[in-house]
């Protein structure tokens, strides 16, 4: 993209007033952004209003900073292979998916090893593209092939240890995990992903973030984003500086939606993100998979919800892949959660008569009940509980309470 190009399009995404409806309106009249810009103020109220019109016709006063600071960025020295581009509307690195969304985005900024083209690098290269010759269709991301994973940013331990064995079983059968880099379930996701993949090869997890691509949030998943861009691809719809704003994240759900086939909702609570990304996929006609927790727990209940409404019940990640009829190579996916080296520790507890474990059950209980349903001593089972924590084999919830956790 050349850079006056680059320059309507960022032109066209700040103009005050003109979203993307009204700005599909005015491509689909003039043409590219450029042709816009030419147009009379009499020309432009043809298809968008007076007061649009006259914004149109102003050029915003942060459009040269953020030009420089887009094109200094698209042209940085790739590192390891990552590339920064920016895609756009008709762009053959816009990903076709997103088109038969309602509101698709103007642009999308893209740093990663992944492509949602399938391309020749040469002829891409000599076409002023700034993609290495290294990368080749192997990036190649197909919603097809991908699964939206999200659920609660404070699940419980068992929540996120089931986010990651779950994507790290449909990486390794060759699915791309879609998520959006947030704490908890997002994350966990993303590291599942990352531990499935079977070479540097393989784009194995896709980021859709509510910033800008120069920015990482939270903070806390630096290094994981950046693991990202060398086994997939971050997306943004947001220029670069776009700061954490809390309306952003809502909005990029569509996004991470319309980047996969369906969407597994690991736990949630009863309002949340989560749930805004599952009913978008819904509405695009694709499935909904949800794994069901305990009655007592709040962050099940959004997926309990869910389930009510007709979303599949899951109890696996073959689950999943059976009903989306998926090829890949199940024979080396996890069963069940049940395969997890966790749950495999728990099991040789049990046959080491651990009567705790099996005291605990799998909702939450008191010290007091556990005490009467074990018969241990108090500093015995106190001692015993901490050793189950550390593990992870057990939670401590609010009110004094204990909960065994499925991994």
């Amino acid at each position: 993209m050349e850079r006056d190009e680059l320059a309507a399009w960022l032109r066209l995404t700040l103009t005050p007033g003109v979203g993307n409806s009204s700005a599909r309106k005015l491509l689909a009249a003039f043409g590219l952004p450029q042709t816009i810009f030419e147009q009379s103020t009499a020309a432009l109220q043809q298809v968008v209003s007076t007061t649009q019109a006259l914004a149109l016709r102003t050029e915003p006063a942060e459009l040269t900073d953020l030009i420089q600071v887009t094109w200094a960025w698209l042209n940085h020295d790739s590192d390891q292979g990552i590339c920064r581009q920016v895609a756009t509307l008709g762009d053959p690195l816009y990903p076709q998916a997103l088109l038969n969304l309602d509101d698709p985005p103007l642009m999308l900024y893209l740093l990663g090893r992944g492509s949602f083209m399938q391309y020749d690098p040469l002829a891409l290269k000599n076409k002023g593209y700034s993609t290495p010759i290294s990368i080749a269709n192997d990036f190649f991301i197909n919603p097809v092939s991908s699964l939206a994973i999200v659920g609660s940013r404070n699940p419980t331990p068992q929540g996120a240890a089931n986010a990651r064995l779950f994507a790290k079983s449909f990486a390794q059968a060759g699915l791309t995990v879609v998520s959006g880099l947030a704490l908890g379930i997002d994350g966990a996701a993303h590291e599942g992903a990352l531990d499935g993949a079977s070479d540097s090869h393989q784009v194995v997890t896709v980021a859709v973030v509510g910033t800008g691509l120069d920015r990482v949030y939270p903070k806390a998943h630096h290094d994981l984003a950046h693991r990202i861009a060398l086994h997939g691809l971050l997306v943004s719809e947001y220029p670069l500086g776009t700061p954490p704003l809390t309306a952003n994240f809502p909005k990029r759900n569509r996004l991470i939606a319309g980047l996969a086939q369906g969407t597994l909702v690991v736990e949630a609570a009863p309002k949340s993100g989560s749930l805004i990304t599952a009913r978008l996929t819904a509405e695009q006609g694709r499935d909904v998979f949800a794994i069901p927790g305990s009655i007592h727990a709040a962050q099940s209940r959004g997926c309990h919800a869910l389930i009510k409404q007709g979303a599949k019940l899951v109890e696996s990640a073959q689950d999943v892949l059976e009903e989306l009829s998926w090829p890949g190579r199940l024979s080396s996916v996890s069963n069940s959660i049940a395969d997890s080296p966790v749950v495999k520790r728990t099991e040789d507890i049990f046959l080491q008569g651990g009567q705790l474990l099996d005291g605990l059950g799998f909702d939450p209980v008191g010290l007091e009940a556990l005490q009467a349903r074990t018969g241990l001593e108090t500093a015995d089972l106190q001692a015993q509980l901490m050793g189950l924590e550390l593990d992870g084999l057990v939670a401590r919830l609010p009110g004094g309470l204990f909960q065994r956790q499925k991994v």
